[in-house]
């Protein structure tokens, strides 16, 4: 999606919903203001269960934007194009091997299931 707002999160939800309208689906989200908003409609098919605040151990996307701080602070960017050519560097140098092992948290790897994908 081009933006991370309610209006695109609310196309994701609406196709989420369409592709799989037999089952009931649960999504796991952080505490983003689009995916509180009052204007979303829940289509019946889904339900919303939000982590904690302050919580970043329950969500481990989090250690990739760790990484990105990392590697982004103390560089000087003279515009935005070079902020964005930093970053699509940064993601493209990223493996699902790398990312696997950025984001693990020790109490993934306690059951099988987790261990195994």
């Amino acid at each position: 999606m081009p933006y991370c707002n309610t209006d695109t999160f609310q196309s994701f939800l609406n196709e989420f919903s369409k592709s799989s309208p037999e089952e009931f689906i649960i999504l796991l989200l952080d505490n983003g203001a689009f995916h509180k908003s009052q204007k979303l409609i829940v289509p019946e098919n889904i339900a919303l269960l939000f982590i904690p605040p302050y919580s970043p151990e329950l969500n481990p996307a989090e250690k990739i934007w760790w990484k990105m701080k990392r590697a982004f602070s103390g560089k000087l960017h003279k515009s935005l194009d070079e902020v964005s050519e930093f970053i699509k560097k940064e993601v493209e140098r990223l493996t699902a091997n790398n990312i696997k092992n950025i984001c693990s948290f020790e109490y993934i790897f306690l059951y099988p299931f987790w261990a195994n994908t």
